[in-house]
C-alpha cells in the first residue's frame, strides 16, 4: 500500500513541475470542476471461509482492475467543495486463497461503486497546488458475476454450472488528494482513497463467504474549472 501511495505523490510532483507558476485557479466558492482520469481499484482481501461442505479453508482473493472515470464537483465555499465520483463498471477477476490457494482464476464480477466525497482544500483558491482531504460514501453495486468451470468443480462436481451472487452495499470511504493549477481553468489532480467494505458472496449450491473488501483506489485526472 506505501508504494503505490508513495507512487501517486510522485505523479502529484511531477503534475507540480509541469505546472505554470502563474497559474491561478478557479476553486472558488460557487465554482464548478469537472474531470476525467484513470482510477485503479485494488481489493485489500481477507476472506472468510465458504460455508460448509466445502474444503477447510476455502477462501477467495479479488484482483485489481482500471478504468476511466469521471467526476464532476462544485465549491461550497473558497475551501469546501463536494465532489462526485462517476465511472464504468469495474471487472475483478476472483481467485482461489487458502486450500484453494493455485486454483486460478474462479469466477469475475463487475462492480460500479459511485461515491460522494465532502472534501475541505487547503490554501487560497488562486494557489496552485491545494491539497485536500475528503470524507465519503460509496454504494458497491455489483453485477455479472460469473462463474468458472473450475468454480463449479469444486463447489458442485458433476452438477449443474455454480453460479453466484454479491450482496450490494454502502461503505465510508476517506482519501487524500491535491490538485495542480495548469492555468485558470485546467487542473491535474491525483487521489488515492480507502474504502471500509465487507460483502457476502452466495453461491448457487448454498453455500456462502464473507469477505472484508477495503478497495484501495488511486486516481490521476486532468480537470477544468468553470
Amino acid at each position: 500500500m506505501n508504494t503505490r501511495v508513495n507512487g501517486a505523490l510522485k505523479l502529484l510532483a511531477l503534475a507540480a513541475a509541469l505546472a505554470v507558476a502563474t497559474g491561478a485557479s478557479a476553486q472558488s466558492a460557487g465554482q464548478w470542476m469537472a474531470q476525467v482520469g484513470l482510477n485503479k481499484i485494488e481489493p485489500d482481501v481477507k476472506s472468510g471461509n465458504v460455508t460448509a461442505p466445502a474444503l477447510p479453508e476455502s477462501r477467495a482473493d479479488i484482483g485489481a482492475d482500471v478504468q476511466p472515470v469521471f467526476t464532476v464537483g462544485r465549491m461550497l465555499t473558497d475551501n469546501i467543495s463536494l465532489e462526485l465520483h462517476l465511472g464504468v463498471p469495474y471487472k475483478h477477476k476472483i481467485y482461489g486463497a487458502g486450500s484453494l490457494e493455485g486454483t486460478g482464476a474462479l469466477a469475475t464480477s463487475e462492480v460500479l461503486p459511485p461515491t460522494l466525497f465532502a472534501q475541505y482544500r487547503l490554501f487560497k483558491p488562486d494557489s496552485v497546488v491545494r491539497p485536500y482531504a475528503g470524507l465519503g460514501l460509496t454504494y458497491a453495486y455489483f453485477r455479472n458475476e460469473t462463474g468458472s468451470g473450475q468454480l463449479t468443480a469444486l463447489l458442485n462436481p458433476g452438477g449443474p454450472p455454480a453460479t453466484f451472487s454479491m450482496q450490494n452495499k454502502w461503505a465510508v470511504a476517506v482519501q487524500l488528494g491535491a490538485t495542480v493549477a495548469i492555468n485558470k481553468q485546467w487542473f491535474a489532480d491525483v487521489s488515492v482513497a480507502k474504502s471500509k467494505l465487507k460483502s457476502t458472496a452466495t453461491y448457487s449450491t448454498g453455500q456462502t463467504m464473507e469477505a472484508r473488501l477495503d478497495p484501495l483506489a488511486v486516481c490521476i485526472g486532468i480537470g477544468y474549472n468553470f
